[in-house]
């Protein structure tokens, strides 16, 4: 079972790319879809979101794309995640009375403590994991470059 929904992993994952591939120059929508064979249009409202909770900046031009708002250490998976709920939410329907009652302040519980978990993990860590995986760009196949 998959406690988080789709736009929560999707920004997750585009948050770290971001964090991976960024190395002082922006990334593109197109390069982090083609990254992870989605559509960028997929990923278009996620981002514009994550822009205006400030966790990513939108540089315009022709070299422009997502950077981080912030360092990796002050990003975290729950405030993240909080973000990807909040572009999914619909205006809800009358819930049945059972579930409005019983059900829901139980799944509201474990939601939040979940989420609080989550505000344990910082894109930091999560990007400290993907680099010992062999995921991003790795510094020493940048070259040394000094002027």
């Amino acid at each position: 079972m998959k406690l988080l929904p789709r736009p929560a992993r999707f920004a997750l994952m585009a948050t770290l790319d971001v964090a991976l591939h960024a190395r002082g120059r922006p990334v593109s929508s197109k390069q982090l879809a083609a990254r992870h064979d989605l559509p960028p249009r997929r990923l278009e409202t996620i981002l514009q979101a994550l822009v205006r909770a400030g966790i990513l900046k939108s540089v315009r031009g022709p070299a422009g794309g997502y950077a981080l708002a912030r360092e990796r250490r002050r990003l975290t998976v729950g405030e993240i995640v909080r973000v990807a709920l909040g572009v999914e939410e619909e205006t809800p329907d009358q819930a049945p009375p059972l579930l409005a009652a019983v059900l829901e302040p139980v799944i509201a519980r474990a939601e939040e403590e979940t989420l609080k978990r989550l505000d344990e993990v910082t894109l930091d860590d999560l990007h400290a994991h993907a680099l010992a995986l062999g995921f991003g760009e790795r510094p020493d196949a940048r070259g040394d470059f000094e002027i």
